[in-house]
């Protein structure tokens, strides 16, 4: 059990303030990118996932399919085209166990098939047109309050999701993953 700091107070007239605990020493922004970068590069964590993809799918299926959620020990991958989902399905076990040998807690695949959207080039038109219309532009469409969690949230995202950007992170952490033919029914 750990021991509590002793309360540090000040007197001031008659009346005992209690102050703050103080505050932990700065750290330079090398060390706070380097914890970052480890909890990046986190066994459990898609990025790890992400960087280890090529070696454990091979030269051959990699290029065409990719983690794209991992939640609870599910992993989805997505195939770009259906017989790289074929493929998936039929190497599933494989590349199951090579996840484990890995080092990754998988419990479970689902495959889909996943058509990645090409994002825009920086600098373009097509960039500048897509930032105009994105939801969290306060600039364009003001802010209001969530009426879920009551935070100032940009009004396009309460237009979009009927709630902010944090609670709509919450839902989608707290559903099931969306599964594709092979996602249990």
């Amino acid at each position: 059990m750990a021991i509590a700091p002793p309360n540090r107070s000040r007197r001031q007239g008659d009346v005992t303030l209690l102050l703050p605990p103080p505050r932990p020493p700065l750290q330079g922004l090398g060390r706070c990118l380097d914890a970052l970068q480890r909890q990046w590069n986190g066994d459990a964590g898609l990025a790890a996932l992400w960087q280890a993809w090529p070696r454990i799918a091979g030269p051959q299926l990699a290029p065409h399919c990719r983690p794209l959620r991992l939640q609870a020990g599910r992993l989805v991958v997505g195939a770009s085209q259906p017989q790289w989902l074929q493929a998936l399905r039929f190497n599933r076990h494989q590349l199951l166990g090579a996840l484990r040998a890995s080092g990754f807690s998988i419990k479970d695949l689902v495959l889909e098939q996943h058509e990645a959207t090409p994002l825009p080039q920086p600098g373009t038109e097509q960039e500048a047109q897509v930032w105009q219309q994105h939801p969290s532009r306060i600039d364009v469409f003001g802010l209001a309050h969530c009426g879920r969690c009551q935070r100032p949230s940009p009004a396009g995202e309460l237009q979009r999701w009927g709630h902010c950007s944090f609670c709509q992170r919450e839902r989608m952490a707290d559903e099931p993953p969306t599964g594709g033919a092979d996602a249990p029914q």
